[in-house]
């Protein structure tokens, strides 16, 4: 039930903030754009299963802009990026995150707000920050204690 909370909320979360940076590291970074053949998928529901060329040191680590070259400027694995930093910091946090549409538009516009301001702040920050304003306190204790 908390993690179909968690990846519900992280889904949520990271659908905004994909979509609107998708559309404004384009705005700021004039490169050529390369369409690469890709299948019909909802972005909402991201294939995990998919191998990414990115480690969890590499993400928790990454600005928005590094983020998004990571991502292969997709928005799908941009989001999928996303979703994993809202994981790592509710597990560290001991937090879970809302199963509610609402709470998901919130998290996602201060996202997307606070990306829009500096492409070189940490994407972990951000999303950290949006756990820590949406998440409630779990009553698990936090992974690895």
């Amino acid at each position: 039930m908390t993690f179909r909370l968690l990846r519900t909320s992280a889904l949520s979360l990271a659908a905004v903030a994909a979509l609107s940076l998708s559309a404004a590291s384009a705005q700021s970074h004039k490169a050529p754009a390369q369409k690469t053949p890709s299948s019909v998928s909802d972005m909402s529901v991201p294939d995990t299963d998919a191998p990414h060329n990115w480690t969890t040191d590499q993400i928790i680590t990454a600005t928005v802009h590094q983020a998004w070259v990571l991502s292969g400027k997709d928005e799908a694995n941009f989001f999928e990026i996303v979703r994993e930093l809202a994981e790592i910091s509710a597990t560290n946090r001991n937090m879970a995150l809302p199963d509610s549409p609402a709470a998901g538009r919130r998290a996602g516009a201060y996202i997307k707000a606070q990306a829009k301001l500096d492409h070189d702040q940490l994407l972990y920050a951000i999303v950290d920050k949006s756990v820590r304003m949406t998440g409630t306190k779990s009553s698990s204790p936090p992974a690895g204690n």
